[in-house]
């Protein structure tokens, strides 16, 4: 399974929390299965997305979208964001 993990600040986590679920259709039309949102312990804006993809494919297309940058401003994030484009490679042990 493809997965998307995104890493970064923002300059107000309940201001873009709301613009992050709006952009949700843009995310599944093309190819997001979904995922979940972590803020860091020490550092309530600084934000990791770890998001399932249908395609690899598809979630570069999505991060190189217009409409991502776009969004990303309207969110205020506050620096480049750390993108892995990334394949499951085997459960790990309790």
């Amino acid at each position: 399974m493809p997965y998307l993990l995104i890493r970064h600040k923002v300059k107000d986590f309940a201001t873009w929390k709301p613009v992050f679920d709006a952009h949700g259709e843009f995310r599944k039309a093309n190819g997001s299965k979904g995922g979940m949102v972590c803020t860091s312990a020490d550092d309530p804006n600084e934000v990791v997305i770890l998001l399932e993809w249908d395609t690899v494919e598809n979630a570069r297309k999505f991060t190189e979208s217009p409409g991502l940058r776009e969004a990303m401003e309207k969110a205020g994030v506050a620096d480049k964001p750390d993108v892995y484009h990334l394949k499951e490679a085997g459960k790990a042990a309790s």
